[in-house]
């Protein structure tokens, strides 16, 4: 029978060959200002941009004034998401953003590597939070993976689920409609571009579980929501989302 490892677990087993094995496959030198050194970021960045997390809104992860800590933002309240929690290491703001760009379309994959211990780190940082069961990452069209040549969320889920002891399952949820790209539809028009693109399989896998769903930005929030959504007609018990950067509202 699978078990979920605890928080507690996860926190004890974090410096095991962690490392080692990320200065295996990035450079010797910070990602954001390449200053040489055995780290994937040098302490004057990792302290600038990840030093102290932001207080959230806990179901979609906007920021909030200290004051809110542990309160839904407005939005959330007025219309709330199928989503239920949503983590994530930072804000998709320079120079982060342009990390999140090379890995996305400049190919970069190191990266999803620091990405996902980033994230791991902001996921074991949440107090109360339980690890999912399974992970998913936001699948892509066939037309588009074929174009790119991979997921950039399944390149971050893979060394996501292996530090966090937690299953993938890169095919979990199917993209069954080639959407127009969210970044290039309106803000209004995203819930209507993203309608009905996605499919469960293989329900079993889904039902009365805990799915955490992997991606590399949270823009709007309507891709997310619609996965989201998706899987809880199939029987989901719970979904959070565990995103590497959010953008921010303007």
């Amino acid at each position: 029978m699978l078990t979920t490892p605890t928080i507690g677990t996860m926190r004890a087993l974090l410096h095991r060959g962690g490392a080692a094995l990320l200065r295996g496959v990035l450079p010797a030198s910070c990602a954001l200002c390449a200053a040489g050194g055995d780290e994937l970021l040098c302490p004057d960045c990792a302290a600038q941009f990840f030093g102290v997390a932001a207080v959230r809104c806990p179901r979609c992860a906007n920021p909030l004034p200290d004051s809110a800590r542990g309160q839904l933002c407005g939005a959330c309240r007025a219309e709330p998401p199928a989503f239920d929690v949503t983590l994530v290491a930072a804000d998709y703001a320079m120079p982060l953003d342009q990390l999140v760009l090379q890995l996305k379309f400049g190919h970069r994959l190191a990266l999803a590597t620091l990405f996902a211990r980033l994230l791991r780190d902001a996921v074991l940082q949440q107090p109360g939070f339980t690890l999912p069961a399974l992970l998913c990452p936001v699948p892509l069209g066939p037309r588009r993976l074929a174009e790119r040549g991979y997921n950039q969320a399944l390149e971050i889920a893979r060394p996501l689920a292996r530090s966090l002891g937690v299953a993938l399952h890169p095919r979990l949820a199917w993209r069954v409609q080639e959407t127009a790209a969210q970044s290039s539809v309106t803000p209004e028009r995203r819930r209507h571009n993203i309608a009905g693109a996605f499919a469960i399989p293989d329900m079993a896998l889904v039902q009365g579980r805990h799915i955490g769903v992997v991606d590399d930005v949270m823009t709007s929030g309507a891709t997310l929501n619609e996965l989201a959504a998706t899987l809880k007609r199939h029987g989901a018990a719970q979904v959070s989302n565990l995103v590497f950067a959010r953008t921010p509202p303007h």
